[in-house]
């Protein structure tokens, strides 16, 4: 079977790239390789569904400019396709002197960035949220809540009806490229593999992007290592303790934003996430261990090095995952209501994050390419928030390759 283009992975950024790139070249025959039964399944179907406004991110950056342009494409097409939204709007709340200047920080940022944001002091904090407990809070008007499956699901079907074909339990086990095209052979089950060829490959495999670009011979500067962010959910007779969403002023030097409140679209409110190192790149469940994903991490000098510089925090990261009381107190430091009886478990997620061998983590989006290829290699939060922009962005290198090398 041959394509014109075709894109492994069937995330949100992959979908979003392909019913792009379909409308744009409408003759074209595309399709989307999805290893799993079901689209949005890993790292899009594994997030709190929050749209976020671009609050944290380098003015001038990829990440700031998409995550704008993400959160208005975002919300449109929920209310183009009467999909759940709710703009509940972020309360980022000090809880301390520190804090404080973060905040103001973080303010001047967002001012940067060009944001509907407002400072509000303690007592404007504590008329909006009287379960919340500060000294003050930047409100980020803009920031709502989605099912981003949904609107994967949605964004599938659009790229269907264009004319795309979506490969769902087909798993790519090798590439190879030729002179004008790219060789993929895939494998369903225990079926003997198939082989396909595309014109032009487009990787946004997410947790394997180092994989699927080493398949090609790609020389990398850098490995995915998985973070695990562990979530709570808590007692139903809290769904309505918070107006907003609820977040932590970070740590500028931390690549996590803390513990937060995030009201769910179901209506339930979600506490998380941490971040500790995952050793199974797709560990969701209980026992969370793969010996590949292991071998990788330890063989890589990036991992000890990133290991050892953030030490202090991996440490306290894991001892608040083993430790319930230990992360309870992370909410409660803006929460003061919330009993350790009140956290139920929540399925947790995986966070696909690049990193550099000098042990530097990538905090912008990094792409990979061959004459025949494109691969997202990092796409970090917000991504999901970002994917349409992402998408635009890939569709519009990728007809400059492909038309330059046809």
């Amino acid at each position: 079977m041959q394509y014109d283009y075709t894109i492994i992975g069937g995330g949100i950024v992959g979908v979003a790239t392909a019913l792009q790139l379909q409308q744009q070249c409408p003759h074209a025959r595309i399709a989307v390789i999805e290893k799993e039964s079901s689209l949005a399944f890993h790292q899009t179907g594994h997030n709190s569904g929050v749209v976020h406004a671009g609050v944290y991110y380098q003015p001038g950056s990829l990440k700031a400019r998409f995550c704008k342009e993400g959160a208005q494409k975002t919300l449109e097409l929920c209310r183009q396709f009467h999909l759940p939204h709710d703009q509940c709007g972020k309360l980022l709340v000090a809880c301390n002197e520190l804090e404080m200047e973060r905040m103001h920080a973080l303010f001047k940022r967002c001012q940067e960035n060009e944001l509907d944001v407002t400072l509000i002091d303690q007592n404007e904090l504590k008329r909006r949220e009287p379960h919340i407990t500060g000294l003050g809070a930047i409100f980020v008007s803009t920031t709502a809540i989605v099912n981003y499956k949904s609107i994967t699901e949605v964004l599938a079907q659009e790229f269907k009806q264009s004319g795309g074909d979506i490969l769902l339990g087909h798993k790519v086990v090798a590439l190879s490229e030729m002179d004008k095209h790219i060789d993929i052979k895939i494998k369903k089950d225990k079926h003997v593999p198939v082989r396909l060829q595309t014109g032009y490959l487009i990787s946004c495999s997410g947790l394997m992007a180092d994989r699927c670009a080493q398949m090609l011979g790609i020389d990398l500067e850098f490995r995915i290592i998985p973070f695990r962010g562990e979530y709570y959910q808590l007692s139903e007779k809290h769904n309505a303790i918070v107006n907003h969403l609820i977040y932590p002023i970070p740590d500028p030097d931390l690549p996590f934003l803390g513990v937060h409140l995030t009201r769910m679209i179901d209506g339930s409110v979600t506490v998380g996430p941490n971040a500790v190192l995952g050793w199974k790149r797709e560990g969701y469940g209980a026992i969370n261990v793969n010996l590949r994903d292991i071998k990788d991490m330890i063989s890589y000098a990036g991992f000890w090095r990133v290991l050892k510089q953030n030490i202090k925090t991996g440490i306290a990261e894991v001892k608040n995952s083993w430790w319930k009381s230990g992360y309870l107190k992370q909410v409660q430091k803006y929460c003061p209501h919330i009993e350790l009886k009140d956290l139920k478990p929540y399925p947790a997620g995986i966070r696909a994050q690049a990193v550099l061998a000098d042990g530097s983590l990538v905090h912008d989006f990094l792409f990979a390419e061959t004459p025949h290829s494109l691969h997202v290699c990092n796409a970090p939060s917000p991504a999901a928030t970002s994917a349409m922009p992402i998408g635009a962005y890939i569709c519009e290198h990728a007809l400059q390759k492909s038309l330059a090398h046809s």
